[in-house]
């Protein structure tokens, strides 16, 4: 139920409100490309938001809805974590960093066994 005056909304089960998403995605942002003129570039390059949106999301001020959120997630692997941990959902990590490493290990196989000329079994 929505409060009957204010513009916040009141902290959801877990405890997260508007405040706490807008600093943990500035936080991942930060600590991935930074919080200066360039970074909010980059933001701005890979959403498509304008400059002043970028720099509140690079502040903390507001958080990025929806198709913003999704374009930094798909440019950070920050934001993605700090999307995983909001949703409760940490465990997922693991699995996308041991999927990630799978292909990173089977690439370089096929690398040695080009270098080497043998073919694989």
């Amino acid at each position: 139920m929505f409060p009957k005056s204010g513009r916040r909304l009141p902290p959801g089960p877990n405890g997260f409100t508007q405040e706490t998403y807008a600093e943990m995605i500035s936080r991942a942002l930060v600590s991935d490309i930074g919080s200066s003129h360039l970074a909010a570039k980059s933001v701005m390059q890979w959403t498509g938001a304008s400059e002043r949106s970028a720099r509140h999301w690079l502040h903390g001020d507001y958080g990025p809805g929806g198709l913003h959120l999704i374009l930094l997630a798909r440019n950070s692997r920050a934001v993605t974590r700090a999307i995983l941990h909001l949703a409760d959902r940490d465990s997922l990590e693991l699995g996308i960093e041991i999927s990630a490493a799978r292909a990173s290990l089977m690439r370089a196989a096929a690398i040695v066994d080009a270098l080497t000329g043998q073919n694989p079994s």
